[in-house]
């Protein structure tokens, strides 16, 4: 049997809205109104469903998926959030059944879904080494025999025999990890979970994988938003969307394929629409510091005008650069007023980014303007698109200088105008 996974028209259906009453009164008039074929004046019904209007009452979180995952392969799942990801790993890791369909499962799971799936709070983490072990199917001896590769790795040695409860969600991710790969299953499935971890653990973790699959011949699904990940484990990608999947192929290409449906926004000129009850938009700009061309060595200026509408406040504006690969590259606020001092009117904000310190490429903007350090007045994802050039002295963008993340040199100006 050459296949570890195979999943044949698939679906998941979740209905929307209240099942019962909560009176027998109102239980009674909902059946008599189905039994006369009519809808239930008692279910709370959410927004059209923008995934599929055909179920009406129901959402399909999965809907006819058909899928061969071989042995040994390394796949990644992408896509937006809700497009069903970790929808597809519960069911293959036999969280929830399917609602049609069948799955076939050839070897033994470890899943890392949630932070602290599977592990007993109460238990030191010790135990729940050997806990999960037992769940895996692997006898104590077995477990005994990897046991300090298991902590060793993990980094947890200090706080191996406290309670789990007394660990951080990154100690929580470092241990299960380790759990699931050193006790050897035959299909390692991971989900986000590893976004928790730092950087450092990040890259052990992904090595880790690598080598399960390539020296073990293990089966691994990877479900991240981080694309240079993806294209550094995966062999190949399954893309997607809306519950469906939309494309499976080479990773490169179904990166590209993502990335370029996520890049394809356009800039709305009606800045009128960005606007609530606190905040509201009125012009952005973005061009280089100097020259006529965005490009790697002529740095670049944002200028943004907005309204406030909320006196006697701390304000900020966050501005969050993401590249063509959906990493984030730059993340850095601005402080408009301190002491609670904001004032009802139009503000200007200049900001400017140093030179040589993005790449060529195409860049998102995320903007968020914030209320004392810590509550969000108004956040834009898909705020502003822009391509940064080679520079004219054609310097190879693999050699650029280091630059660590510059601060955001900013000028503030106010004015009283009325909205």
């Amino acid at each position: 049997m050459k296949w570890a996974i195979k999943v044949s028209n698939v679906s998941k259906l979740y209905k929307l809205g209240l099942i019962g009453s909560r009176t027998i009164q109102d239980d009674l008039k909902s059946y008599w109104y189905s039994l006369r074929g009519k809808k239930n004046p008692f279910l709370k019904i959410a927004e059209e469903n923008i995934r599929d209007s055909e179920g009406g009452d129901y959402i399909f979180a999965l809907k006819g998926i058909d899928l061969e995952i071989k042995k040994g392969e390394v796949i990644g799942i992408i896509g937006k959030n809700g497009s069903g990801k970790s929808t597809l790993l519960k069911l293959l890791s036999r969280v929830t059944k399917p609602s049609t369909g069948q799955i076939e499962i050839n070897g033994r799971i470890a899943s890392l879904l949630e932070v602290g799936t599977g592990f007993h709070p109460e238990l030191t983490g010790k135990e729940n080494i050997f806990l999960n072990g037992a769940i895996l199917g692997m006898t104590k001896n077995e477990i005994k025999k990897k046991i300090h590769k298991i902590i060793e790795f993990s980094g947890c040695q200090r706080y191996i025999e406290t309670p789990i409860k007394r660990y951080s969600s990154g100690m929580h991710v470092r241990l299960a990890f380790a759990v699931a790969a050193f006790l050897e299953p035959d299909i390692l499935i991971v989900d986000e979970v590893l976004a928790v971890g730092d950087a450092e653990f990040q890259k052990r973790a992904i090595g880790k994988m690598k080598d399960v699959s390539s020296r073990s011949g293990r089966t691994v699904l990877f479900v991240s938003h981080n694309m240079s990940a993806i294209k550094n484990l995966c062999d190949r990608a399954i893309l997607l969307d809306k519950g469906k999947i939309t494309f499976i192929g080479e990773t490169d290409k179904t990166v590209k394929k993502y990335l370029d449906t996520e890049n394809n926004f356009s800039i709305s000129k009606n800045f009128s629409k960005l606007s609530n009850e606190n905040i509201k938009i009125l012009d952005f700009k973005v061009s280089p510091l100097n020259g006529n061309l965005i490009s790697i060595n002529s740095g670049i200026l944002f200028e943004l005008d907005f309204y406030c509408k909320i006196p006697n406040i701390i304000l900020d504006v966050t501005y969050e650069l993401k590249n063509y690969e959906d990493v984030v590259v730059f993340h850095k606020g601005v402080i408009i007023t301190n002491e609670m001092n904001s004032k009802i009117g139009k503000y200007n904000l200049k900001s400017q980014i140093s030179s040589y310190f993005l790449n060529a490429g195409t860049y998102r903007l995320k903007i968020n303007f914030g209320k004392n350090q810590q509550i969000v007045l108004m956040a834009v994802e898909q705020f502003y698109k822009f391509t940064v050039n080679n520079n004219s002295l054609g310097l190879n963008n693999s050699v650029l200088p280091g630059i660590t993340s510059p601060e955001l040199k900013s000028k503030i100006h106010f004015s009283n105008e009325m909205e």
